[in-house]
């Protein structure tokens, strides 16, 4: 048993600090509907698709978990995980007021608003989901926070302290997700003020996210396999084609339930979500091919979850057709990038800065293009239907997140390198994760691998 310190105790004296404060805050009866504007079919719906963006981080756990080294699966998964904790008592304290409180000059939301979720539960119904309660909204976007800085460990995996991630998480909730979300969500908020259209995260999830896993590669530098150029095969295959289907599976909640309600908006962006994953996964692997690859099961996960995100901040303003060249072009721009990075120093592990960062980006501008109000009359007319101004503000809009997001990730990085050290030892590094930051070990009865193209069985000792 290592020797504990003084920084060993703040995480459990903050958590025992925020349990005892929760105990004086004002309670709160559940919500009422004297008024009878509550849609009990919105409700139920919202309350499925908030499951369903919860099964996507368990899910995006199993797709990184499967792409990394043997000795690091555990790692990886649970550094994913575990914001499922942090984040939710995180949106609960103060994140949900500064995303979604009354807003402060359009940049953020006033931390007083419903601290503790203090008036959520019998407060008046968020301005554009009027049919569900304020308490069911403020759920459904938990979700979303708690995904988004679970998306950058697969830039940073297999090097990256365990202790040191779950601060990145807490002050990147703070200060990149939450001011974001106000920008884009909130009626007030900056990028909404310019017209800017992200129907569920292409800027506040996958942009944000993908940027922050940029800056965490080059603060973090390179691992020393990455160095020496050793190709490392995936840990286990099926783990990540299970992560893609549950992800997939989960987006429907993710995109549908971002239309606030069991309606018509619900079923087009429904439609559109899985039509352009399709697209994307099938664009990936038939590039792949006349590039010389062969189509591999990867490939198809890595461009169908590429088409996911690129779907993801048009879904409720394009129409179906069109969702299939949003997922083919993502795919074909992602994989370009993936490759061009391969080629250079930097050393995104799973690759989330071209699949999430650049196919958010190549989502919100293809949503200034084809954006059209015959879908949703509160959006607005693209660029291909002749309307070039939705264009430039869906690009002002993209180039605002991507210098804020990087910048300010860039910088508490740096920060908590200060404070704490980033990186594990050498020798940590090159003996897993799993072990030294968990002592836990990933031990498959039978590991299939190739040796000079010959596939042989490895027996693993429990």
């Amino acid at each position: 048993m290592k020797k504990t310190s003084f920084q060993d105790y703040l995480p459990f004296i903050f958590l025992a600090l925020v349990a005892i404060i929760g105990l004086f805050m004002p309670r709160e009866a559940s919500f009422a509907d004297p008024k009878g504007q509550y849609n009990y079919g919105d409700i139920a719906w919202i309350l499925v698709a908030s499951c369903l963006v919860y099964l996507m981080t368990p899910g995006l756990s199993f797709f990184y978990g499967g792409m990394v080294n043997r000795k690091n699966v555990i790692s990886t998964m649970v550094q994913s995980f575990i914001a499922t904790g942090i984040v939710s008592v995180l949106w609960v304290v103060i994140g949900f007021s500064l995303s979604f409180g009354t807003s402060i000059n359009g940049l953020i939301g006033d931390p007083t608003t419903y601290p503790f979720f203090s008036g959520v539960s019998s407060g008046e119904p968020w301005e554009f989901g009027k049919t569900i309660p304020l308490l069911v909204f403020a759920l459904f976007q938990m979700k979303f926070a708690v995904i988004t800085p679970a998306l950058v460990v697969g830039a940073v995996a297999e090097r990256i302290r365990f202790t040191s991630y779950v601060l990145f998480m807490v002050l990147f909730s703070l200060l990149v997700y939450a001011p974001i979300a106000h920008w884009t969500w909130h009626p007030q908020g900056l990028l909404a003020g310019m017209g800017v259209l992200d129907f569920a995260g292409g800027t506040v999830v996958h942009i944000s996210a993908g940027c922050a896993a940029l800056a965490g590669v080059l603060v973090l530098k390179r691992r020393k396999d990455h160095i020496e150029k050793k190709e490392l095969q995936p840990a286990n295959i099926p783990f990540v084609l299970l992560g893609t289907g549950l992800l997939w599976f989960g987006w429907f909640g993710f995109n549908a339930g971002s239309a606030l309600g069991a309606n018509g908006l619900a079923a087009s962006a429904f439609a559109t979500t899985n039509t352009a994953a399709a697209a994307a996964g099938l664009s990936w692997i038939f590039f792949d091919v006349i590039r010389g690859r062969k189509a591999s099961a990867l490939g198809f996960c890595i461009g169908a979850v590429v088409g996911l995100v690129a779907i993801t901040p048009a879904a409720g303003f394009v129409g179906i057709p069109q969702s299939i060249m949003i997922g083919f072009a993502a795919a074909i721009v992602s994989n370009l990038v993936a490759h061009y990075k391969s080629k250079t120093a930097i050393d995104d592990t799973l690759d989330v800065f071209p699949c999430h960062g650049v196919g958010g980006m190549v989502g919100m501008l293809l949503t200034g293009i084809f954006a059209t109000t015959a879908v949703n009359s509160a959006g607005k007319d693209g660029w291909f239907y002749g309307n070039f101004d939705l264009f430039k503000s869906q690009f002002l809009g993209l180039l605002i997140v991507v210098v804020y997001s990087f910048t300010v990730s860039y910088g508490i990085f740096k920060l908590i390198d200060l404070i704490h050290p980033l990186r594990v030892t050498d020798e940590e590094e090159a003996l897993g994760l799993d072990a030294t930051q968990h002592n836990e070990q990933y031990h498959p009865a039978m590991m299939s691998v190739y040796d000079n193209g010959t596939l042989k069985e490895e027996q693993m000792v429990h």
